[in-house]
């Protein structure tokens, strides 16, 4: 979310009705999350000028780790400096730190390959937002979903209940620091979750959401301590079940 919607606000810096502007202080203290969108909160360091040059040697963007060689254009100006300058600074500030992490195992390559692309500048903003939005669609609509067995039918549902809310075990990337609280498209995905954690014998879906509109899920050691709630659903393992009264 965060990723994505920075790399919005930099598409809008490069195509301003002022030219393409350039944060010259791009650290991530500059940034603020306002209701869930990225928001520049200071501009007094953003200007729309662009390198001036004669031919392409004068044209090389430097950053401590890495050179870019850039073209001069024939209005002599280093052409996208501000554009790639802004894309280089969110790969080195931001995309390093949270991309390789919290994503689906099916998505992450193509995570992958957007920091690829934009460490080496060979995305735009324009490419690089457009990879986002591919990652974003196939995220929400649940296509990045690989054909399995359907493993649903290994556990018993029961419509309004869900457990009593405690500490339980963790997992990454959970949205509680209590317990196993993840994003799911769906009861079905989230049975493949609970199958691949030792612990997980159960898991409760309630009409939370993400930001993305995808349900929450709590992935639990336990299924006792029913409660009632309309707007949710207990899922047990039978094999967890056997031998106890529901």
């Amino acid at each position: 979310q965060i990723c994505l919607s920075l790399v919005k606000l930099l598409f809008y810096l490069a195509h301003s009705p002022l030219g393409s502007i350039v944060l010259l202080d791009f650290q991530p203290r500059q940034f603020v999350m306002v209701d869930g969108n990225l928001k520049v909160t200071d501009m007094d360091d953003a200007s729309t000028e662009e390198l001036s040059c004669k031919e392409d040697k004068d044209c090389t963007l430097d950053f401590p780790t890495k050179s870019f060689p850039l073209k001069c254009s024939v209005v002599g100006k280093c052409e996208g400096i501000n554009e790639k300058k802004n894309l280089f600074n969110a790969y080195r500030y931001f995309f390093t730190y949270l991309l390789p992490h919290s994503a689906p195992p099916a998505l992450r390559p193509l995570l992958s390959d957007i920091l690829n692309a934009t460490g080496d500048l060979r995305y735009g903003i324009n490419e690089t937002l457009r990879a986002f939005e591919k990652v974003l669609h196939l995220y929400k609509s649940g296509l990045y979903l690989q054909k399995r067995p359907l493993l649903l039918k290994d556990y018993i549902s029961l419509k309004g209940f869900r457990t009593l809310e405690g500490e339980d075990y963790k997992c990454w990337p959970s949205y509680s620091h209590l317990g196993c609280l993840l994003s799911i498209h769906s009861a079905e995905e989230a049975a493949a979750i609970c199958n691949s954690q030792l612990q997980c014998q159960s898991f409760v879906v309630t009409q939370r959401r993400t930001w993305t509109g995808r349900p929450l899920a709590s992935f639990q050691s336990r299924w006792t301590d029913l409660i009632p709630d309309a707007n949710a659903v207990v899922y047990i393992k039978r094999s967890a079940s056997s031998g106890e009264r529901l």
